[in-house]
């Protein structure tokens, strides 16, 4: 059986590690899919664990030079930021390197500067003495930053002779080693060499300058990608460490993972919450901001719940835990988080098809040029000045090749997108769903817990024939005991402020979209819509049921098989933010539809209150499928969003289902998009990170590809010729590093959209 996790991979320095390490676990045997994303340094891989085994692949892929982690459990949102951590660490030692080249790059431009503008006339020529200095300091300061700065580019060289498997460092260590050999050589034999050939003094600037360019290029899209993680890193460092459990008749401080369910645990002002729970004593107010999104704190007293992560106030409380470890709503949120951002978006398989194979075309660009540069330039140039024009471009095209822009300008994007989206209380499934949510040009709505607050209330309690209120409110409560959906709560609280004791249901069912049925004491009993009710051919004349309904009023109908018993009248109120949420959705041009169960007029009064116009009303589970099927054959792209379990099946089939984070379990399963406190004002929002995600995305790529499409042949020297165009390495090195840095910092420009 395949199972799939997701692991840390190290290593990955462009967009080609990635496509190299997923064609190795792809082709190994046991694996069915693999998936490794450059921009969270992470694979998903799903194999048959009969067949191979984690370490099985972590061996397949050292010799290529990267490590798969699975010495840890896989990643799964509880532990810490381990990719954080791993950039952070890659940082530190290319700062480092960075700081050392740099002097040895400035001695070279310097020197080079001064060849260059006493050629034009500018400065006097160099001092003879100062030119055999720099004879010796050059080669000297190659060798340097070659062997010390450029080991990484070394070592991917010459993996690359052993495997084939070429990335961006073999092509920069290909450039660079070719430069130096190149100059070593003349340097060697430059007495021989000059009694046949006009020859300069190479290309040691350029191996310094271009490998230093290239680690400063790296240091600072290391920099810029750590930051693209602040989100993650926020939701980590919410996770406490300890937790005051009473223990005995004391307290006692422990490490939060020894926390078990139904522990009571104590919290102070300016704690953090250390696991879920349901507060038993005391009062106080919780800070959820970095959860939820919400700014204001919320009341929390006996009865209610709390979530690991957010934090105290100024109040104290003791609550029982009831979710632990990777069972929190915060392990939720951070795997979610995590799967996302490690996911890939459709518009990347492009760009991922370019970077597999854009290496090894760079290096069939680079050897064509400096080919043809020795048998067409040497006649008119001189096979000397032919053969260094040709290592030039040679050297060019295999530092401004390099895929790093092209690999980042996807995944940067969505890491920042979901990363924000999360800040805001919005829990995106994968980037796929991110990139379909900006197409969303028709949004449907279930009215129950999505519109309206979810909460109703039993406003008005009828019985008919000879059954008593209490003993009617009982049986009724006994059947919407175990159903989810919000009329039911509202039956059940009434029952309880009554303190009335419930009867045993036998044989229960849900009967979707109509009601519930069950046996009590040896009799069967129906609660549900009025459909269920004229199904089971209960007389409705004299209820006057439609002008309840007419008044935003829910009947919720009891009977037997003696008749109907009781009416239960159930109202529940708009949410303050649903018209205003409406509102803009059609500003955004999307087209807004409500989809309930409920009855028309009921449906009518809430959707005039929102402002909505377009209603389906009476729609079955089945009804709810058949009306997004419509409006998907139609040509349209659907978002579903809904928040109990007859919502599911909509939700799956929509091209983009949305849960309301307080609705049942199944929704939020089935959705791609959880809004967490059910807020629908966020759904705007997720729509239009969506876009702004997507347009970022698209700027991208397009001066990614933009980039290599205008430097490839410039670096080649197409243009010199006609116009004497000539790319110097060392500006392709400065290019290249400045468009892996500018992709990301695009990225960044996320945080500051307004949603």
């Amino acid at each position: 059986m395949n199972t799939a996790h997701t692991y840390q991979v190290r290593g990955l320095h462009c967009a080609s590690c990635a496509s190299i390490v997923e064609r190795a676990l792809r082709h190994h045997a046991g694996v069915s899919a693999a998936e490794v994303s450059y921009g969270s340094n992470t694979a998903r891989v799903s194999f048959d664990e009969a067949q191979v085994q984690p370490d099985d692949l972590a061996r397949l892929i050292e010799p290529l030079g990267y490590s798969l982690i699975t010495t840890a459990a896989p990643v799964s949102g509880h532990e810490g930021g381990e990719q954080q951590t791993e950039l952070a660490a890659e940082l530190a030692i290319l700062r480092s390197k960075a700081v050392a080249s740099l002097p040895a790059a400035a001695a070279a431009i310097f020197i080079m500067s001064w060849h260059l503008l006493a050629e034009s006339g500018v400065v006097p020529l160099m001092p003879s003495w100062f030119h055999r200095f720099t004879l010796v300091l050059l080669p000297t300061l190659a060798v340097y930053v070659l062997l010390y700065v450029g080991q990484n580019f070394l070592k991917a060289l010459g993996r690359f002779f052993r495997h084939g498997a070429a990335n961006m460092d073999t092509l920069i260590g290909l450039g660079t080693v070719a430069a130096f050999v190149y100059s070593l050589v003349l340097t060697v034999f430059s007495p021989w060499l000059k009694q046949y050939l006009e020859v300069n003094d190479g290309y040691y600037d350029v191996t310094i300058v271009v490998i230093t360019f290239v680690t400063l290029g790296k240091y600072l899209e290391t920099r810029a990608r750590l930051r693209t993680g602040d989100a993650l890193q926020s939701l980590l460092g919410l996770q406490a460490k300890s937790a005051l459990v009473r223990r005995g008749n004391g307290e006692v401080e422990v490490p939060v993972g020894e926390v078990v369910v139904g522990d009571l645990l104590v919290v102070k002002p300016g704690a953090k919450i250390p696991v879920d729970g349901v507060v038993t004593e005391g009062a106080s107010h919780v800070d959820e901001a970095l959860i939820t999104g919400e700014p204001t704190p919320v009341k929390k007293e006996a009865g209610a719940a709390v979530v690991a992560g957010t934090i105290n106030t100024t109040g104290a409380f003791v609550f029982r835990a009831t979710k632990i470890g990777g069972e929190t709503l915060l392990a939720h949120i951070i795997q979610m988080v995590r799967t996302a951002q490690s996911s890939k978006a459709p518009v990347q398989s492009l760009a991922d098809k370019i970077a597999a194979v854009f290496v090894p075309v760079a290096l069939g660009i680079a050897v064509t040029a400096l080919g043809l540069w020795l048998v067409l330039g040497s006649g008119p140039l001189g096979f000397a000045h032919a053969l260094a024009l040709g290592l030039s471009s040679f050297v060019c095209v295999l530092v401004i090749a390099c895929p790093c822009a092209l690999g980042l300008a996807t995944p940067a994007a969505v890491t920042v997108g979901v990363g924000q989206a999360a800040r805001a209380g919005i829990l995106i499934k994968d980037a796929a769903t991110l990139q379909k949510l900006g197409q969303v040009n028709v949004v449907v709505l279930d009215k129950t817990g999505t519109l309206t607050r979810g909460k109703p209330e039993l406003v008005e309690f009828r019985t008919l024939g000879d059954i008593s209120k209490e003993r009617a409110l009982a049986i009724l409560a006994a059947l919407e005991k175990n159903s989810e959906h919000p009329l039911a709560r509202a039956v059940n609280n009434r029952a309880a402020e009554k303190n009335i004791s419930l009867p045993t249901v036998a044989s229960f069912e849900a009967l979707k979209g109509r009601g519930v049925r069950g046996i009590i004491e040896g009799e069967e009993y129906f609660a549900g819509s009025e459909l269920l009710a004229r199904e089971r051919g209960y007389v409705l004349n004299g209820l006057n049921l439609d002008e309840e309904t007419r008044r935003g009023r829910t009947p919720v109908l009891l009977g037997s098989s003696q008749g109907l018993l009781a009416v239960a009248l159930v109202a529940d109120a708009p949410k303050e933010t649903a018209k205003e949420a409406v509102s803009r959705l059609r500003v955004l041009g999307i087209r807004v539809v409500m989809l309930t169960g409920d009855n028309e007029n009921t449906a009518r009064f809430i959707a005039q209150q929102v402002g909505l116009t377009e209603v389906v009303a009476h729609a079955l589970p089945a009804d709810k499928l058949a009306k997004i099927k419509e409006l998907q054959a139609s040509g349209l792209v659907v978002a579903m969003a809904g928040d109990g379990v007859n919502d599911a099946p909509a939700l799956a089939l929509a091209d983009v289902g949305i849960a309301m984070g307080d609705g049942a379990d199944a929704a939020i399963e089935t959705a791609g998009i959880t809004l967490l406190h059910g807020d629908i004002a966020k759904l705007v929002k997720a729509i239009r990170l969506s876009r702004q995600t997507m347009l970022v995305i698209k700027q991208n790529l397009f001066w990614a590809f933009a980039f290599n499409l205008i430097g490839l042949p410039l670096a080649a020297g197409l243009f010199y010729p006609w116009f004497g165009w000539l790319l110097s390495p060392m500006f392709a090195g400065v290019a290249m590093a400045l468009s892996s840095v500018t992709v990301v910092s695009n990225a960044l420009r996320l945080k500051m959209q307004r949603m």
